[in-house]
């Protein structure tokens, strides 16, 4: 299973998720679900629907637990996990999982966006 996961500021849009994803996408393998903060979830589900995936939610307990590359001091302070899209992308893969590509910013700097292969 290949997963887009996702971090985003309260301003961004069905276009920052997007354009996140294209720019994470790149030489990728399709991805087959999409995964965010279960806080964040609805922004998401849009972008579920568009696409046709499955959405998983993520607890915040589990965004603790992942090991991300990127070191964020501001999702360090907020979300207590270095990158928000990675630790998502990497608890939706599951036990095993590991990064294809760290965070992927998009262009409005609105929304990052992480790839992880799953073997579940």
């Amino acid at each position: 299973m290949i997963v887009a996961g996702f971090g985003f500021r309260a301003e961004a849009t069905l276009a920052s998720l997007q354009d996140a994803l294209a720019s994470a996408q790149h030489g990728q393998a399709q991805v087959t679900r999409l995964a965010t903060p279960r806080d964040k979830a609805p922004l998401v589900e849009r972008l579920a629907e568009v696409l046709d995936l499955l959405l998983v939610a993520i607890d915040p307990d589990a965004l603790c637990a992942a090991q991300t590359a990127t070191k964020s001091a501001f999702s360090l302070k907020i979300r207590q996990t270095g990158s928000v899209a990675e630790a998502c992308a990497l608890a939706a893969a599951g036990p095993g999982a590991r990064l294809l590509t760290p965070r992927h910013i998009s262009q409005d700097r609105m929304a990052t966006c992480a790839i992880a292969e799953g073997f579940a």
